[in-house]
């Protein structure tokens, strides 16, 4: 896979991650009643991790050196087994999908602090409102969801998503600085590997590894393998190779509001006025981000 994209993709490209990215918190909340937390993971990603290593042998993928092996397992740890584990284990103790979401929006806040003194990247006053006025965008789109008395609303689901929030934000940097020379299929395979290794530990600690197999299962996974897994992180690790790291954590405010929207569509989860004003201040934050100089 060449570094090198087209003008067309590389313009639909971040349209496109925010679609898929923002299918994974429904996912999450399909696959949730069927398998535990940590165990769904693990079956996700050993297949996720056997189909990524046909396909580096399959186009011939360089693989990395062990220093490169090493930063791949690391990132993946971050990206994907912290991430995703505190996500799933936050949408299993009853966490609405977009509450979900919303904190995990947090995300370009945090990553434009760190990027300055990790990456030497340079954030100019107008990203700095890009980032205010989004996050209010995402309080307003999901502030309604925030009643006291909903389910699933607690510091047992919020400390997880919290959590998982911190591990992207470090993982998004952490590829940034250390493995963006590793090819994308082979670094994929080590990723997965070592998230997978992760999120097996926690599962022999803490679950019983009890699945439920039904067509609602198997769908969730199916998608989340190769839509997400496969399709969306690739993407991801494109989009962290060819900008600004704040730049590309900015697309996250965009998906809060379209999973909500997605969320009505599937499970009748209503939209206020509120939270449509919402959309449209995350959309303003998007500009104002995509359009700061470095």
């Amino acid at each position: 896979m060449s570094d090198r994209s087209p003008p067309l993709f590389a313009a639909l490209a971040p349209a496109v991650f925010v679609l898929l990215w923002s299918t994974g918190y429904i996912g999450s909340r399909m696959g949730a009643p069927y398998a535990e937390p940590l165990t769904f993971l693990l079956i996700r990603f050993s297949i996720v991790t056997v189909l990524m290593a046909g396909l580096a042998l399959a186009f011939r993928a360089p693989w990395p050196n062990r220093r490169g092996a090493l930063h791949a397992v690391i990132a993946g740890i971050l990206i994907h087994g912290l991430y995703l584990g505190g996500v799933f284990w936050a949408i299993d103790g009853g966490m609405p999908a977009g509450v979900a979401a919303l904190i995990v929006g947090l995300q370009p806040v945090l990553t434009a602090i760190a990027a300055g003194p990790l990456l030497g990247e340079q954030v100019g006053l107008r990203h700095w409102i890009g980032l205010g006025v989004g996050l209010v965008g995402l309080g307003l789109v999901l502030g309604p969801k925030l009643d006291i008395t909903d389910s699933g609303i607690s510091l047992a689901t919020i400390g997880p998503a919290v959590f998982a929030t911190a591990a992207i934000t470090l993982g998004t940097i952490y590829q940034k600085r250390f493995a963006t020379a590793t090819s994308l299929l082979a670094g994929g395979v080590y990723q997965y590997l070592g998230a997978g290794v992760v999120v097996g530990l926690g599962a022999l600690m803490v679950e019983d590894f009890e699945i439920v197999w039904s067509g609602e299962f198997v769908f969730a996974m199916a998608w989340l393998v190769l839509v997400l897994s496969i399709g969306g992180v690739t993407l991801l690790m494109m989009l962290i190779r060819a900008g600004a790291v704040s730049r590309v954590a900015s697309l996250f405010y965009l998906v809060p509001a379209l999973t909500a929207l997605i969320a009505w569509l599937l499970f009748g989860e209503t939209l206020t006025l509120v939270q449509l004003l919402g959309m449209a201040i995350t959309g303003l934050a998007i500009a104002l981000v995509a359009r700061s100089g470095k």
